[in-house]
């Protein structure tokens, strides 16, 4: 898996092939075969595995009432970018989920879903209960989400600051946005904006991990 995982780092999900993976894992294609019949598979898996860690670290910030919310989301929001930027499982192959077809695309969706509704029913019982100042559980969370996952995107392991400091301070800024104070007239402004009446455009989805 982190043969498959530098090439499609390195060549990009579309231009990868499975002889490319095969001679990065040190494999002749005939025995890469016998574990997977396509690179499709191999994204498959690795989303699949990225979905359920994610839906581990969601269980357990259910189960710790024991902390305040904020700080249960903060350890969620650090297992996510961690999850995103591991050698084997993560990269920014992850985000294509596009690339695979139709049925294995359906049951990653089905997954990546129940996880945000998941974070959402979270967010939304901090909003009641005044634990979290956001005051929209929907944008809120896609937000929340939004930033941890664009990590995978420009986060780089050979970089001066490790993948756990680099989550933790994510996480930070990320669990701000949920804890900050939104004035008033703010949320005027933005409703009365040219450019937000002109928009319709439906909240960006949390992307595939």
């Amino acid at each position: 898996m982190r043969a498959a995982a530098r090439v499609f780092r390195a060549r990009g999900f579309a231009a990868a092939g499975m002889r490319d993976i095969a001679v990065a894992a040190d494999l002749s294609p005939g025995n890469l075969y016998h574990y997977f019949r396509g690179k499709d598979e191999i994204l498959f898996f690795c989303q699949d595995r990225s979905l359920d860690r994610l839906l581990d670290a969601l269980a357990a910030a259910r189960r710790d009432r024991r902390r305040p919310l904020a700080a249960r989301l903060h350890v969620l929001a650090v297992a996510h970018v961690l999850c995103l930027v591991d050698e084997v499982e993560g990269s920014a192959a992850h985000l294509e989920v596009d690339a695979l077809p139709p049925p294995l695309r359906a049951r990653i969706v089905a997954k990546r879903d129940r996880y945000e509704h998941g974070v959402r029913a979270l967010v939304a019982d901090g909003i009641k209960r005044r634990a979290l100042r956001a005051t929209d559980a929907t944008v809120a969370t896609r937000a929340f989400l939004g930033a941890l996952t664009w990590t995978a995107q420009w986060f780089r392991p050979e970089g001066d600051q490790s993948a756990h400091e680099i989550a933790k301070l994510v996480a930070d800024y990320a669990v701000a946005g949920l804890t900050a104070v939104v004035s008033r007239k703010s949320s005027v402004v933005s409703r009365k904006s040219p450019v937000s009446s002109r928009s319709h455009q439906p909240a960006t989805r949390l992307q595939a991990t």
